[in-house]
């Protein structure tokens, strides 16, 4: 127990091995830490398989990216996180992918995979402009709505603009896309364009990507804020970011192993509650006709 909570926070192998000499005043050789890591594996192929809910309103996905050593030599690689809101307002890791391939059906492949564990809806993703993402779901799930995340377009905006400006160019922002209506934000955003003109490159993202605010305004004010919060799924990145920046990882194997500790503590967490709002969030989905038989297929009143 000890070994593994020292492995789920980061510590290396060497790490390990000297704190438990420390405590304990024993040596634990890498191979018995590895043994010991490695008994989890069987838990881990269970959790990425296991059974998941018919419906999740809202999916996020996001990706970051670790250094797998291969051959003496370290290579970045991206790690899909899947998080979900069930329509109980609970939040749920579904999966975790690791995709050397990229190659062109991989999306689909992994929202099949979805399927066959048992869901059978989703209606909006939130994700980063990740290629091949949206036809690859829209191939399995054909009533979802793909959305790109806010908090990514304001990332890609801001390289074109000075750190003393951040602030008040975020802030201009924020009318835009948290405007109380369409109108309102379009108003916003030829503002914005105009106050912000001296730096053509961060305006030509939200002007490329214009659709995905106004898509926002089709639902409530209630929906539209877990769309484009991504928050959420920020906060389960950093936690990962924390126990795998240390170094390389020898295989995908130890990625998941260390993630899925990870995972188990998060989960713990959100278990003893729902999101903020929820009952707002159900009750919009409910008025608007694309989603009402939807829900009501799964919720017993």
């Amino acid at each position: 127990g000890k070994v593994l909570s020292m492995y789920a926070r980061g510590m290396s192998q060497r790490d390990i091995s000297s704190t438990i000499e420390d405590i304990y005043g024993f040596k634990v050789s890498h191979d018995m830490i590895s043994d010991i890591t490695n008994a989890i594996l069987p838990e881990v192929e269970e959790w990425q398989n296991r059974p998941l809910k018919k419906c999740y309103p809202f999916v996020f996905v996001d990706c970051m990216y670790v250094s797998v050593r291969n051959d003496y030599e370290a290579k970045e690689e991206a790690v899909y996180v899947i998080l979900g809101y069930d329509l109980q307002g609970q939040k749920e890791i579904l999966g975790l992918w690791m995709d050397s391939t990229e190659s062109k059906n991989y999306w689909m492949q992994v929202f099949d995979e979805i399927k066959a564990r048992g869901v059978e809806d989703i209606f909006f993703i939130s994700m980063d402009g990740v290629s091949g993402l949206e036809s690859g779901a829209k191939a399995i799930f054909p009533g979802v709505v793909v959305q790109r995340c806010i908090v990514h377009l304001i990332r890609n905006s801001i390289r074109y603009v000075p750190t003393k400006d951040y602030k008040k160019f975020t802030s201009d922002l924020k009318k835009v896309y948290g405007a109380s209506s369409l109108k309102a934000a379009k108003t916003a955003f030829d503002t914005f364009c105009d106050n912000w003109k001296q730096y053509p490159g961060a305006i030509e993202v939200w002007k490329r990507n214009f659709l995905h605010v106004e898509q926002l305004f089709d639902y409530g004010s209630a929906v539209r804020k877990v769309m484009y919060t991504t928050n959420a799924i920020e906060s389960v990145n950093s936690s990962f970011r924390k126990v795998t920046k240390k170094g390389s990882f020898p295989n995908h194997e130890a990625v998941f192993k260390l993630l899925y500790l990870r995972v188990k503590e998060l989960q713990k967490k959100w278990d003893k509650g729902h999101l903020n709002n929820w009952s707002m969030v159900l009750n919009q989905l409910l008025v608007n006709d694309q989603f009402k038989d939807r829900i009501e297929k799964y919720i017993q009143y």
